[in-house]
């Protein structure tokens, strides 16, 4: 009897991860890629596992909800858990990447397993009946739009809302490194966290800081296009302008925080601290960190060569905008992430609503092996909800909201202790050795049909 075959279309990080886990469990693996035929509108690259916007997975330390995601994942033997660590550069507190050497790893992984097959084709319909995963990512071409949509149309109850939603993202400009002065800069991480320089940081006084604001909020920006008429940002990862617009201080007290930056040697602490950040290994390249922007690329560079030591910068990239798509996860999926109804389809990734590079990947690693064992005849498993995986079903699961929005995991969406403890860091530890023993137990029975 020939083993059961599993279709994943979308070759970024979820469909990677849902391919990976998968094949691991003995399912013959689809993976269907549309590049290098078309490239979405935030492709730069044809490699799999494309990191669009930050280089950056965001916190490592077990305290932060995203940095326990990524050490359950690791536990889960993650595909790209374990490329971005291999393929890591100085950040501070946070896991960042190069993003050559982890696309190259991730792609390298895919090729060389037995039991993935990659096609490099688009998936134009969703007419196959064969068991299918659907991690296109939130910016899917037409065709397969409008297959999405009839598909959920079809799938929906009556009264369950929107079926398709939709949000913009933003991506920060990267420069070289040999073009900016740092003679007017400093190194160092906030609170001297992982090697203590791991960033590069321009301080800002007051009027310096003033003419930011004063730039962000006059300059021009793209107009959006008829079809992302309707603006809605995703609240956490704002535009750097839209930030500017809602306050005065508001960047003060986002990106540009200067708390734990005192300069090494005045001991000053600046009025705001704009941030550079290794986009590579050889830290050829920067990332100014937090400055996702919509405003045209001449006002970029006007905007951000005023600062100071960036009046020479060299831009590799400057900031993009694009419409990000997702749907309605919560009256659409049930708790394995497949598709309420008959046939086997299941969502993963942020096309869901799980915003972040390690949630995307997170969803993957669930959906790839819900799948496999529903393909496999084996029992249901369900993520325990004391894990940080459990946290992101939990977000995707939330029928209390009827405006669902895309979201990072975070503390809150994971069940309290049973026993209140006021200390934060304490609670925190607690609440990581709870979910590690659950994680434990559930990758236990992962394997066992």
């Amino acid at each position: 009897m020939p083993a059961p075959r599993l279709r994943v279309i979308g070759g970024g990080l979820a469909g990677c991860e849902a391919a990976w886990q998968a094949a691991r469990l003995g399912v013959d693996v689809d993976l269907y890629e549309m590049r290098p035929q078309r490239r979405g509108p935030a492709h730069v690259t044809d490699r799999l596992a494309e990191l669009v916007c930050s280089n950056s997975m965001r916190g490592a330390a077990l305290e932060n909800a995203v940095g326990l995601l990524k050490e359950e994942l690791a536990r889960l033997d993650s595909l790209i858990v374990t490329s971005a660590r291999a393929a890591a550069v100085p950040a501070g507190g946070a896991l960042a990447v190069d993003r050559e050497r982890f696309a190259t790893s991730v792609e390298r992984s895919i090729d060389e397993h037995p039991r993935i097959a990659l096609h490099r084709e688009e998936v134009l319909d969703l007419d196959d009946p064969r068991p299918t995963v659907i991690a296109c990512g939130p910016l899917p071409g037409d065709a397969l739009l409008g297959a999405i949509d009839r598909l959920l149309a079809a799938s929906a109850q009556e009264g369950a809302g929107p079926r398709r939603l939709h949000y913009f993202d933003a991506a920060s400009p990267i420069l070289a490194a040999d073009s900016i002065d740092e003679s007017v800069m400093y190194r160092k991480s906030r609170y001297e966290k992982g090697d203590g320089d791991d960033y590069i940081n321009i301080p800002l006084d007051r009027e310096q800081y003033a003419q930011l604001l004063h730039d962000l909020r006059t300059l021009p920006r793209h107009e959006a296009k008829a079809f992302e008429s309707d603006t809605r940002f995703f609240e956490g990862c704002l535009p750097v302008e839209e930030m500017a617009d809602r306050g005065e201080d508001v960047l003060r007290f986002g990106p540009l925080k200067p708390v734990g930056l005192r300069h090494p040697v005045t001991g000053v602490t600046p009025h705001a601290v704009v941030q550079l950040r290794k986009e590579n290994r050889d830290g050829s390249a920067l990332n100014l960190v937090g400055f996702q922007t919509r405003l045209t690329w001449p006002a970029q560079r006007e905007a951000f060569g005023r600062l100071p030591g960036l009046a020479n910068a060299e831009w590799l990239r400057l900031g993009v905008m694009h419409r990000n798509t997702f749907i309605d996860s919560p009256r659409l999926l049930d708790r394995q992430l497949r598709l309420r109804g008959e046939r086997p389809l299941w969502f993963a990734g942020q096309i869901t609503g799980a915003e972040g590079y390690v949630e995307a990947a997170a969803c993957g690693a669930m959906v790839g092996i819900h799948a496999a064992r529903e393909l496999l005849g084996w029992s249901t498993l369900s993520v325990p909800p004391e894990c940080a995986l459990g946290a992101v079903v939990a977000h995707l699961q939330n029928t209390v909201s009827h405006d669902f929005q895309p979201a990072n995991v975070t503390w809150s969406m994971v069940p309290p202790l049973p026993t209140a403890i006021r200390e934060k860091s304490l609670r925190r530890a607690a609440l990581v050795r709870r979910a590690l023993a659950a994680l434990a137990e559930f990758a236990g029975r992962v394997n066992v049909p």
